[in-house]
């Protein structure tokens, strides 16, 4: 595999972490949904993401907290293609955030630039042949079953070599439909089928994620094992926890900081880059 640092990803240069700002167009979000706001106001809180610094804006229609009930495509593309459409008209780089091949074609036709699923490409079969020949960046993420059953599946021999060998096989079967190795990041799926100290592992050993190749996502804000490492239940008070993780992910060679409080985020890489580069 390519340097991906030296050679980039989606477009960026990912000498320095790029944050990625997270944009729920759900009314059953675990730290708290959009669709009440309506298209205009997530427009709006789109931009102001951007204005604060953040690289990508990832636009998702489905809630896949534990639990999640399954939303059928044509109402997540009814969701979430209006705020697409919206922020790509004003040159934002926006990435989906689905399982869905129908909500994958509406969202690049709508201006997405970039597919991020939960399920690395294993829900839909014909999301890997429409990601490959539609050339566009993806992010595979490791998960077990679904957002209904995950929970029960978090049971690992060493969680850090089963994600592993897992999410290499998810880029394995990617590379074999036909997607460019240099389209991949990899999301080694905090929270999703893992719990408590099994994401802290993950989270430590986040360069041998690294190793495989490609640029490697964090995201771990306002996740529950920020709250129980913090003493904090309300996911909506986990935003200084989770900058602190995202500063570990990203001394661990994380190229992609997934968040929801995007200025905080911005401030501190800016402050840990400076000190790291004094």
């Amino acid at each position: 595999m390519t340097d991906v640092a030296a050679s980039g990803w989606a477009g960026f240069d990912l000498a320095r972490p790029l944050v990625m700002g997270i944009l729920n167009a759900t009314p059953d979000s675990f730290s708290g949904g959009g669709a009440t706001q309506g298209p205009s106001a997530l427009i709006e809180t789109g931009l102001a993401m951007r204005a604060a610094g953040a690289a990508i804006i990832d636009v998702g229609g489905e809630s896949t907290r534990p639990g999640a009930a399954v939303v059928p495509p044509d109402i997540e593309i009814a969701r979430i293609v209006p705020v697409i459409g919206g922020l790509a008209r004003d040159g934002v780089t926006v990435s989906v955030d689905t399982r869905n091949a129908a909500t994958m074609r509406a969202a690049l036709d709508a201006g997405a630039r970039i597919v991020n699923d939960v399920s690395g490409l294993r829900h839909d079969p014909a999301a890997a042949p429409l990601v490959a020949a539609a050339a566009c960046p993806v992010i595979l993420m490791h998960m077990r079953g679904t957002p209904a059953t995950m929970s029960a599946q978090a049971v690992y021999n060493d969680v850090v070599a089963d994600v592993l060998a897992e999410l290499a096989a998810t880029r394995d079967a990617a590379l074999a439909a036909g997607i460019a190795p240099a389209a991949i990041a990899l999301d080694p799926g905090f929270g999703f089928a893992k719990r408590g100290a099994q994401n802290v592992a993950l989270l430590r050993a986040l360069p041998s994620f690294r190793a495989l190749g490609h640029p490697v996502l964090a995201g771990v804000s306002r996740k529950r094992f920020i709250g129980e490492l913090a003493g904090e239940p309300d996911p909506a008070r986990r935003d200084p926890g989770s900058i602190a993780a995202a500063l570990f992910a990203a001394g661990r060679g994380a190229a992609i900081i997934r968040v929801h409080d995007v200025p905080g985020t911005v401030q501190a890489l800016r402050v840990w880059q400076a000190l790291a580069d004094a």
